[in-house]
């Protein structure tokens, strides 16, 4: 079994391995999509797919590097959901989502409820 690597490489310079905003990304799109499900079941919906895509944005910034910045990218399938519906229950899923409230960046959403 390989290792993953982490390092300068894989930040900057396009090498193989991770790094940590990779990992907070996966862990930021996972926790939403989880999330959003929750929501939509409250909301008498069950969502048949939910594809999420975090886009985290390392800058640098005053005294260092900083992600300043998170794109979350929903693609989900609910039948029965209007597109008013979905929107509303995905823009509060954004805010709420436990990983969302713990990170400290502009966070921007597009959601896609496909018919």
């Amino acid at each position: 079994m390989k290792e993953t690597q982490y390092g300068v490489g894989a930040r900057f310079e396009n090498e193989p391995g991770t790094n940590p905003e990779e990992l907070i990304g996966a862990a930021h799109a996972s926790c939403y999509s989880m999330a959003l499900s929750l929501g939509l079941q409250n909301a008498g919906l069950t969502a048949e797919r939910i594809e999420t895509t975090s886009t985290v944005s390392l800058n640098k910034v005053e005294g260092g590097f900083a992600i300043d910045k998170i794109h979350l990218d929903v693609v989900a399938s609910v039948p029965g959901a209007s597109d008013a519906q979905f929107q509303e229950i995905a823009e509060a899923t954004k805010v709420g989502c436990p990983v969302s409230k713990l990170l400290n960046a502009s966070m921007t959403l597009s959601a896609t409820l496909n018919s």
